[in-house]
C-alpha cells in the first residue's frame, strides 16, 4: 500500500474545511472511496475539526491571523509525532474534563491544534492556505450576488438587471456618473442601489486593491454608477439581448473576477480608449487570485473556480471578444457577436 504523498494529503485536509472546488471535491471523494489510508486519514480529521463547528463565524482580518498561526508553528517541533499524538488522543476522548464549558473549549482548543500542526508539517506556505480559504470566500460572495438578482428578477416580471443603454457605448467607464449609461457595472449596480446585495460582495478578497464601499442608504441613491472602480473587482457580462429574461440565461456565463484587460484601462474618461492587445492580455487570469484562476458566476447561480479563461463546450474565453486576437486595437465600445460570445467586461 503505497503512503499518501503531501498533495493528497492537502487535497483532504481542504475537503475536509469544505476549501475544494467542484471538480478538487470530486477527486477527493475518489480519493477517499479507493485507498483505506485516504479513508482512515479523512475520517480522523473530520473527528478531530468537528468541534470547531460550533463556533460563530466571523471575520478575522490576515494580519493577526497570519501573526498567531506564524508564532504557534515556530514552536510546532517534532510536527508529524504530534500530529499523530494529536490524532490518536482525539479518537481516544483526550483528557476528561468535567465543565461542560471547559470541556468544549478544551475540544476546540485540540482541533485548532490539529489544523496548526497540519500546517506546519504539509504546509509550510501559508499563503497556499490563504488563497484557498480567499477562492472560497470569494464563491460565497458571487453566490451573494447571485440570491440577490434572483430576488431582482423576481421584483421584476423575472428580467435581469439593466438600465437603458445604447449598444456600443463606452463600457469600460465605471464610475462615471454623467447621465448616460455607458458603464457596463450601471446595470449591477441597480442590485446595490436596491438594496438587493451589500456592497462589500462586490469586492473580490483576493485582491488587495479593493475597497469595500461604506455609504449609507440614502448615499447609495444620490450615485449611478460605483462610485470608483476599486468598488467593484468583478466583471459583469455584456448581455446582447435586452431585456434578458433570467429564466433564459440558464447556465451561460454572468460575472467572474477581474477580467485583465481592467488594469490597462485609463483613469481619465475624457480620453478615448486605445489598447492595444498582446500575447499576456489573452493569456493572463484575473489578478484577483495571483494569476492562478478566477471564479465564475453562471446564470444559474452556481459559482466554480477556474484555472483557465475559456468556458463551455465551444471553450470561449470570457476575458474577451471570439474576433479579438494579438494585435489588435480595443476601443472599450465592443459587443459580442452573439450571445454564445460570453465577455465580462472589466
Amino acid at each position: 500500500m503505497t503512503p499518501l504523498d503531501n498533495p493528497q494529503k492537502q487535497l483532504l485536509f481542504d475537503y475536509c474545511l469544505g476549501l475544494t472546488s467542484e471538480q478538487e471535491t470530486a477527486e477527493a471523494e475518489a480519493l477517499i472511496s479507493s485507498e483505506k489510508q485516504a479513508a482512515e486519514l479523512h475520517s480522523k480529521l473530520k473527528s478531530a475539526i468537528a468541534p470547531l463547528g460550533s463556533l460563530e463565524i466571523e471575520p478575522c482580518p490576515d494580519g493577526l491571523a497570519e501573526r498567531t498561526i506564524g508564532r504557534l508553528n515556530e514552536r510546532a517541533r517534532s510536527a508529524q509525532v504530534q500530529l499523530e499524538q494529536l490524532l490518536a488522543a482525539e479518537q481516544s476522548g483526550g483528557v476528561l474534563v468535567k465543565n461542560h464549558f471547559w470541556m468544549k473549549l478544551a475540544k476546540v482548543a485540540a482541533a485548532a491544534a490539529v489544523i496548526l500542526v497540519l500546517m506546519g508539517t504539509w504546509f509550510a506556505p501559508l499563503e497556499l492556505v490563504r488563497a484557498k480559504y480567499r477562492q472560497h470566500q470569494c464563491r460565497m460572495q458571487l453566490g451573494h450576488i447571485a440570491r440577490g438578482t434572483d430576488q431582482y428578477s423576481s421584483d421584476y416580471d423575472d428580467a435581469l438587471p439593466a438600465v437603458a443603454s445604447e449598444e456600443g457605448g463606452p463600457w469600460w467607464k465605471v464610475a462615471d456618473q454623467g447621465k448616460e449609461n455607458h458603464s457596463n457595472t450601471r446595470h449591477i449596480w441597480l442590485l446595490v442601489k436596491g438594496d438587493y446585495v451589500k456592497p462589500r460582495n462586490f469586492v473580490c478578497p483576493g485582491w488587495r486593491r479593493g475597497e469595500v464601499l461604506r455609504f449609507s442608504d440614502l448615499q447609495v441613491q444620490d450615485y449611478n454608477d460605483f462610485p470608483a472602480r476599486k468598488y467593484i473587482t468583478y466583471s459583469f457580462r455584456i448581455i446582447c439581448q435586452r431585456p434578458m429574461k433570467r429564466s433564459q440565461f440558464g447556465a451561460k456565463v454572468l460575472m467572474a473576477d477581474l477580467n485583465p484587460l481592467s488594469e490597462k484601462l485609463p483613469e481619465d474618461y475624457s480620453k478615448s480608449l486605445k489598447l492595444r492587445l498582446d500575447e499576456d492580455m489573452l493569456r493572463l487570469n484575473s489578478i484577483n487570485h495571483n494569476r492562478t484562476g478566477q471564479n465564475v458566476l453562471s446564470g444559474d447561480g452556481s459559482a466554480r473556480f477556474t484555472k483557465i479563461r475559456q468556458v463551455g463546450v465551444a471553450e470561449d474565453d470570457i476575458f474577451t471578444l471570439q474576433d479579438m486576437s494579438s494585435g489588435c486595437e480595443v476601443k472599450g465600445c465592443e459587443v459580442p457577436s452573439c450571445e454564445t460570445d460570453a465577455f465580462c467586461a472589466p
